[in-house]
Formats: C-alpha cells, sequence, structure tokens
C-alpha cells in the first residue's frame, strides 16, 4: 500500500506515519511539504492522499482540486486544523472522502482512514450535529436543508438526511429499516461488519439516537415520511 502526506509540520507527519503504520505492515509513505512537492510526487499508483489544507503554495482548495483532476483515482482526505463546519462541507462536496480535524485522536483518524480504504467516506460528527437534524438551531457557518426537505413539524426526512450522510450510509440506513443485522447488511452490501459498525455510528448522530433498536424506529419512520 502506498500513501501520500502532504503537511508542512514534519512532527504531524511523523504521527500520522506512526499510526497508519497500524495499518499494516509494509506501507510506503509518500511525503510532501508544498504544493510544488506534491504536484511532484502525486501518481495514480497511490492508494491514498491525506492533504493539510493549508501547504505552502496553496491558493484556497485550488491544490485538492488539481489532484483530484489529475488523478482522479486516489481517494483523497484532508488533515487540517480547521474545525468550521461550513469548511468541512466545503471540502466534502468537491468530492474529498473525509474530513479530519487535527484535534481528534490518532484512532479516529486510523478508523476515518479504514472506512474511506473500505469504499466508504467519513464525515465528521461536529458537521452531522451542526445540521439541526433535530430541528435546534445550527451553528454559525451550518448548512441548513431547505424546508421542503423536512417532515411535519420540521422533523428530519430520508431526503434530508441524504444531504448530509454518504450514499453508503443511506444504503446502509435503508437496510437497517428492514431490521436486517449488521452481518446481512453487510454482505448485502460487500463491505465488512466492522465497516457497517463505522456507519452506523454516524447514523446514529444523525438520527439523534443512543442505539440501534432506536435508530430502526426512527429509521422507519423516516422512510414513511
Amino acid at each position: 500500500m502506498k500513501i501520500l502526506i502532504a503537511d508542512d509540520h514534519r512532527l504531524v507527519i511523523e504521527a500520522v506515519k506512526a499510526k497508519l503504520s497500524e495499518l499494516q505492515s509494509d506501507i510506503e509513505f509518500v511525503l510532501a511539504m508544498s504544493v510544488d512537492e506534491l504536484r511532484a510526487c502525486a501518481a495514480d499508483d497511490i492508494d491514498l492522499a491525506l492533504i493539510d489544507l493549508n501547504i505552502p503554495g496553496a491558493e484556497g482548495h485550488s491544490h485538492i482540486d488539481e489532484l483530484r483532476r489529475r488523478h482522479p483515482a486516489v481517494p483523497v482526505i484532508v488533515l487540517s486544523g480547521y474545525e468550521d463546519p461550513a469548511i468541512m462541507r466545503a471540502v466534502l462536496d468537491r468530492g474529498v472522502l473525509g474530513f479530519i480535524p487535527k484535534a481528534y485522536s490518532p484512532d479516529v483518524m486510523l478508523s476515518a482512514v479504514r472506512l474511506v480504504l473500505a469504499g466508504g467516506a467519513y464525515v465528521p460528527p461536529m458537521l452531522l450535529s451542526g445540521l439541526s437534524l433535530t430541528g435546534g438551531a445550527a451553528p454559525a457557518g451550518a448548512a441548513e436543508a431547505p424546508a421542503a426537505a423536512r417532515g411535519p413539524a420540521g422533523a428530519p426526512t430520508l431526503e434530508h438526511l441524504r444531504k448530509v450522510l454518504t450514499e453508503r450510509q443511506v444504503e446502509v440506513l435503508q437496510l437497517l429499516s428492514q431490521g436486517k443485522p449488521n452481518k446481512l447488511i453487510g454482505r448485502s452490501l460487500g463491505i465488512s461488519e466492522g465497516t457497517v459498525k463505522i456507519h452506523l455510528a454516524a447514523i446514529f448522530r444523525a438520527l439523534n439516537v443512543r442505539n440501534r433498536t432506536e435508530a430502526v424506529v426512527a429509521a422507519q419512520s423516516l422512510t414513511e415520511a
């Protein structure tokens, strides 16, 4: 496996390398500390790219756009010091498969990377909660769903959740509403039970529920909305 890390802080790079080495023993790391170095070392054989938003030479999100345009098959995760939901959404809307704030724990980063490598996408919990799925006030900068996407009394609908969950998470939600256990959900979607659990954690946050039973009830009511 070959992983590209683009960040201008050597300590961050070394910490990320150390944690990602838990994925498997033979990872080849490709390092870039500027946009010029990123251009030089990016290639189609990269299995995953973790990119900081503010490396030297970056102009907004242009280096992310360039990487995705030149190497569209390479999955990209942004690793950033920003925790603004508006910035997260802007990045994810560009086709990036994950946004990991640097304030998060190494274990969260590793779980997010595993999710993306398994074909999913990682959405930070603060972005889900910031979108006010339960009808409360959203923080500054958070996107609010159109009124047409909500059910009676502002209750979230499946259409609304499609705006904040990944396509794969919506598929998990639909199978969950049919009462299928994690093993059958994974088998139906061609993913592991561990990946199903990661998706369910994001769904639970979006539905504002605490466990699988509450999620099934909530999911069934959503599909009927």
